[in-house]
């Protein structure tokens, strides 16, 4: 989660809302991604997306079985969908995400009876950091807008 923190601040750095993802099979990073919708004027390239076309093009494989995705903040429903499609194994999350977080915030997008996979998911890791770090991105957007 370290390291998905380091890659939200990339983003930050870059004018995008603050978010990271790291994919881990066998306790190597084989895929990152941060936020980066703006920059690519690519709407789905969201960091847990991103993350899961580098791990994808790295194994040769849409399927990441027997990874875990560690993501800044609760998935929205896109991705989530993503990380089922993709045969994810786990998911740990930092802070929730009241707004559009399906993966208890809103709705758990991941218990939808119709999937055929399942992913164990693990919420709150380092989730006052994830959380700061977000706080403290929109709380600088703002003041830039007043000042």
């Amino acid at each position: 989660m370290r390291r998905a923190l380091e890659l939200a601040q990339q983003g930050w750095d870059l004018g995008e809302v603050p978010v990271g993802a790291v994919i881990v099979k066998d306790n190597e990073i084989i895929g990152e991604g941060f936020n980066q919708p703006i920059s690519s004027h690519d709407p789905t390239a969201h960091a847990e997306v991103v993350a899961l076309r580098d791990a994808s093009s790295r194994l040769q494989n849409y399927r990441l079985v027997d990874c875990t995705l560690y993501v800044t903040i609760e998935p929205c429903t896109m991705c989530a969908g993503s990380l089922v499609h993709a045969r994810i194994k786990r998911l740990v999350f930092g802070a929730t995400e009241p707004k559009s977080g399906v993966v208890g915030s809103n709705d758990n997008a991941l218990r939808l009876p119709h999937f055929n996979h399942s992913i164990d998911v693990t919420a709150g890791v380092l989730a006052e950091e994830c959380s700061a770090l977000m706080s403290s991105f929109f709380a600088a957007r703002r003041a830039a807008r007043k000042g």
